[in-house]
């Protein structure tokens, strides 16, 4: 990602590389995961998820398996396309930021990346498409002044969590969501939920396994694993310990 263009669709390689460039970047997720770190803040990028890299920061992205990414470069000679758009874009890059689209603007932006990446060589289109893509960024994706002001987006963590229920989730990774540092953002989940974020992500993962093992014949492996637990015998001791029934015997009486 280092020769300016004014957008790519393209995957990254597993192996960590690092940069800095004098022009804004805005990189998108379209499919499985790339791993980020902006200025120190790490955080991992899906679908529907994004982050906002400022200009002469130096940042670190690799890919984990197979993975594609939406990179828009904003020149920072081009004249702003709309009024006023140059002010949000001064505003949007005052810092590193990670972001989680809403479902609409996810299903906008595999449109456009379609079309930019069936037609490369068309700057037109690219331009147009890149244009939409930043409205619906703006109208899309909440601010942190917006999010600290009001209650915990609920949907969106959720979202997350259902996204990657097969896999390791930290806290980072859900305050990320919330454009919130860890530690404000345990403070105000605790708040809103009662629980912990860790406390509302084993029950989380406890629901789906009770749900596959009432509708579904997969294995106990195979329940672990979609569920996150790193093995069969770990699940069943921490399904078994929190509901007092083991996995096999919750099967026998519900499915």
């Amino acid at each position: 990602m280092s020769a300016f263009k004014p957008f790519e669709v393209m995957a990254l390689p597993t192996e960590m590389a690092h940069h800095q460039h004098h022009y804004h970047q805005i990189v998108i997720g379209l499919n499985g995961q790339t791993d980020f770190d902006i200025g120190g803040r790490g955080n991992l990028v899906g679908p529907g998820q994004g982050c906002l890299v400022s200009s002469q920061l130096n940042h670190a992205f690799g890919g984990l398996g197979s993975n594609k990414i939406l990179v828009l470069n904003l020149s920072p000679t081009q004249s702003p396309a709309l009024p006023g758009q140059q002010e949000r874009i001064h505003h949007l890059f005052e810092q590193p930021r990670y972001f989680q689209l809403h479902p609409q603007a996810q299903q906008l932006i595999s449109v456009l990346s379609n079309e930019m990446h069936n037609n490369p060589h068309d700057e037109l289109l690219g331009q147009a498409c890149a244009h939409t893509l930043m409205c619906a960024l703006h109208r899309h994706m909440q601010l942190p002044s917006r999010l600290q002001a009001k209650r915990l987006n609920m949907e969106v963590i959720d979202s997350y969590i259902e996204q990657h229920m097969d896999r390791k989730i930290t806290v980072a990774q859900l305050a990320g969501c919330a454009f919130l540092g860890e530690s404000q953002f345990h403070t105000l989940f605790k708040e809103q939920t009662g629980i912990s974020p860790y406390q509302y992500l084993l029950e989380k993962r406890l629901s789906e396994a009770r749900q596959m093992l009432a509708h579904s014949h997969h294995s106990l492996a195979y329940i672990a694993q979609h569920c996150g637990f790193s093995s069969q015998s770990l699940f069943t001791q921490v399904f078994s310990s929190r509901l007092d029934i083991s996995p096999a015997r919750y099967r026998k009486l519900h499915h």
